[in-house]
């Protein structure tokens, strides 16, 4: 996953080489914006937020999120409802 912090709105902008690439509207310091990922992430999926987690690349604009109760497929489908 891509991230981009400091958008002016949080958002899933699409897929690119099987990577998804999201806007955040949270800035990168103290970890806000990792945060706002994973509570943006856990809202556009349906589940709870404790069912989302960071896995690697904390200070990175590419992380590895995982998703607890949901396969692959399923994550893609919600996360890209609408896009082309």
């Amino acid at each position: 996953m891509h991230v981009q912090p400091n958008a002016k709105r949080s958002e899933v902008v699409g897929m690119a080489e099987g990577i998804f690439r999201v806007r955040i509207a949270a800035p990168p310091s103290e970890g806000r914006a990792n945060e706002a990922l994973l509570a943006f992430l856990a809202d556009a999926l349906g589940v709870k937020r404790r069912d989302v987690s960071l896995v690697r690349g904390a200070s990175s604009r590419e992380k590895v999120v995982e998703v607890a109760g949901l396969d692959a497929e399923t994550i893609r489908e919600r996360l890209l409802q609408g896009r082309p």
